[in-house]
């Protein structure tokens, strides 16, 4: 059985692309930064607030928040919110990034 490109995205976890994206951007020289601990159930207060984005990812002048989903990963609508809202800051970049995304994370990291 050979499996097709759009197959195998959905084989990646959450955790998988998290890796893979921090990695690539301290490849690149970026200074990536995210909650240790997030999400409910974690222990009180140890959890970033609802549409905290996944990351922050800086290269000065560069300033990138970045939400990792899996390929058929949904954001909340909390993360929505705080992507628009990032995306009209001056010199800020937010995105929304799933394994599928991966040339042009690449293309952005550079």
């Amino acid at each position: 059985m050979v499996l097709r490109r759009r197959d195998w995205l959905n084989f990646v976890s959450e955790r998988e692309w998290h890796n893979t994206v921090t990695e690539a951007a301290a490849l690149q020289g970026w200074t990536v930064f995210w909650t240790q601990q997030s999400g409910p159930g974690k222990g009180k207060g140890a959890h970033s607030p609802p549409g905290e984005p996944d990351l922050r990812i800086i290269r000065p002048p560069r300033v990138i928040f970045a939400e990792l989903k899996k390929q058929d990963g949904k954001a909340t609508p909390e993360q929505e919110e705080a992507l628009a809202l990032l995306a009209q800051c001056p010199g800020v970049e937010a995105y929304l990034w799933r394994p599928g995304d991966w040339d042009d994370v690449e293309r952005i990291l550079r």
